[in-house]
């Protein structure tokens, strides 16, 4: 396992020392402007003039500019916009706004790793990403907690990149949990792996293939829905608790003796075999490619897929289960 650094191995007063802009207050860049700025450091949100957010920000307590601005008066700049979005905004508002020694950051490694964002020979180049969605950054933040980080350096032309990106880690309350060292590559390629083959991909695939067996051999959808889908996160919450030793002890001995004999079955050699090309198309750039075309076709493959996966009969079945489940957040 890699180096993990705790708040004692960070030292949070260098971040304090810099100016330091959000760019985007979406759901990391709310939660990073807040936490810097509750940590002590001076934070700029970086937005475009009609910006819905520029309220939002500024009703926070944060100072707000235009993107080009707030890369000019700042030292430590943070990409927290999509993935998809950042190498226009990049190309046209941020690029010619870096002079030498100043930081850029960001919260995932797609567009350096891939090619699409060049970052000039002269800056420090770093990333800082939370393994959880920002309203967790935030909620824990505030409780006192933190979320775990992954961070590296791409380019340390101060020779300091490393020391400032722990010192961002624990400002946004991430060193309270732990930081893992990375690298841009090895962040990119199984961040992207684990969504397509089993967080996203996976896992949405086999619920619906259940539910579908389910129902087509006459059962309720009801009950196919409640078995593949809804107890889903009633495991998951036990694995990521404890692990899937905990999980196993926590069910019924009938439940893990199926687990034993049956999960094999399912998921296969074949599987394996088809995970690795998903791998593999990740590191070559097939996949990256893919999408960045997609994105410049208008996404038409994306917007039918959705149209249709929303009209899943699962997905109907679901909608009205979930009316029942008061505890749910709307």
């Amino acid at each position: 396992m890699s180096k993990m650094y705790y708040a004692e191995d960070c030292k949070v007063e260098l971040i304090q020392g810099k100016k330091v802009s959000i760019i985007g207050y979406g759901s990391q860049g709310h939660a990073h402007a807040l936490n810097l700025h509750e940590s002590g450091v001076d934070v700029t949100v970086g937005l475009y003039l009609a910006s819905k957010s520029w309220k939002k920000a500024e009703e926070a307590g944060l100072k707000v500019r235009t993107v080009a601005e707030a890369v000019k008066e700042t030292d430590v700049i943070v990409l927290l916009v999509s993935d998809e979005k950042q190498v226009e905004l990049y190309e046209s508002c941020i690029k010619d706004n870096l002079t030498r020694g100043k930081y850029l950051v960001f919260a995932h490694g797609f567009n350096v790793h891939y090619g699409q964002i060049l970052p000039p020979e002269d800056v420090n180049v770093f990333m800082v990403a939370p393994k959880g969605p920002g309203h967790t950054v935030r909620s824990q933040f505030l409780e006192g907690r933190g979320v775990p980080c992954l961070a590296t350096v791409y380019q340390d032309v101060t020779g300091d990149t490393m020391e400032l990106a722990l010192s961002y880690a624990a400002g946004i309350g991430g060193a309270r949990a732990g930081v893992l060292e990375t690298t841009f590559k090895e962040e990119t390629e199984t961040d992207l792996f684990g969504e397509q083959a089993i967080l996203c991909g996976g896992v949405t695939e086999l619920m619906k293939m259940g539910f579908e067996v389910l129902v087509e051999a006459g059962y309720d959808p009801a009950s196919a829905y409640f078995e593949c889908v809804h107890e889903m996160k009633l495991i998951i919450d036990m694995v990521n608790e404890g692990g899937l030793s905990y999980m196993r002890y926590s069910i019924s001995d009938t439940a893990e003796y199926g687990d034993y004999s049956v999960g094999k079955r399912i998921i296969t050699e074949e599987t394996r075999k088809e995970m690795k090309k998903v791998l593999a198309e990740v590191q070559d750039g097939t996949f990256a490619k893919n999408w960045i075309l997609e994105n410049k076709a208008n996404r038409p493959f994306m917007k039918a897929k959705r149209r249709q996966e929303q009209n899943h009969p699962m997905e109907l079945v679901g909608k009205k289960l979930r009316k029942m489940m008061s505890w749910l957040k709307k």
